[in-house]
C-alpha cells in the first residue's frame, strides 16, 4: 500500500493532483458490480419483457455514458478523452453463485491513453450500469441489492499491473 494519500496536499487540504509532467500511457482498468434480484425480475429481464424495454441496453448504455461523466461527480478527478468504454453484463441464474444470489453480474472495461489512470471511470460505470437496471425494475422488485463493487485489474501507469487476486 501507498503511505501517501495523493489528493491531500502537504497541509492536509484536498486537492487534484497535477499529472502535467506525467508522461502518456495506455492504461485500461476493469471494474465489477452485481445486482441481486428475484429470479422472477430476472426472468423479466432476460425475457425481454420488463415494461420499461430492453433493461440490458439501456444498462450498457447508461455504464458507458457514465464512464465519459466520472470527472463530473467524483470531485478530484481528472477528465479523461476515454478510448474504450464497454460493458459485459451476465445473467446468473440460481444455482450459480456460491452465495445463491441470483442477478445480474456487470464488467465494465474502460481504457485511455493518457497522464492517468482509469479506474474511476471503469468503477462508476459498473456502478450506473447497476443503477439504471434498479431503475428499470423497481416496480416489480424494490428489494434488489447492488453489491461486489470494486476494482478487478488496472494496468498501465508507473504502477503497472494491478489484478485482485
Amino acid at each position: 500500500m501507498t503511505e501517501e494519500l495523493t489528493h491531500i496536499d502537504e497541509k492536509g487540504e484536498v486537492r487534484m493532483v497535477d499529472v502535467s509532467q506525467k508522461a502518456d500511457t495506455e492504461r485500461i482498468a476493469v471494474a465489477e458490480g452485481f445486482i441481486a434480484m428475484h429470479p422472477e425480475t430476472l426472468a423479466l429481464i432476460v425475457e425481454g419483457k420488463a415494461a420499461k424495454g430492453d433493461v440490458l441496453a439501456c444498462a450498457r448504455v447508461a455504464g458507458v455514458m457514465a464512464a465519459k461523466q466520472t470527472s463530473a461527480l467524483i470531485p478530484m478527478c481528472h477528465p479523461l478523452n476515454i478510448t474504450k468504454a464497454k460493458i459485459d453484463l451476465e445473467p446468473v441464474f440460481e444455482g450459480e453463485r456460491e452465495d445463491g444470489h441470483v442477478g445480474i453480474h456487470v464488467f465494465a472495461t474502460c481504457g485511455v491513453t493518457g497522464k492517468t489512470g482509469i479506474e474511476m471511470e471503469a468503477l462508476t460505470a459498473s456502478s450506473v450500469a447497476c443503477l439504471t437496471i434498479y431503475d428499470m425494475c423497481k416496480a416489480v422488485d424494490r428489494g434488489m441489492e447492488i453489491m461486489d463493487v470494486r476494482l478487478l485489474k488496472k494496468e498501465g501507469g508507473k504502477s503497472g499491473l494491478w489484478e485482485r487476486a
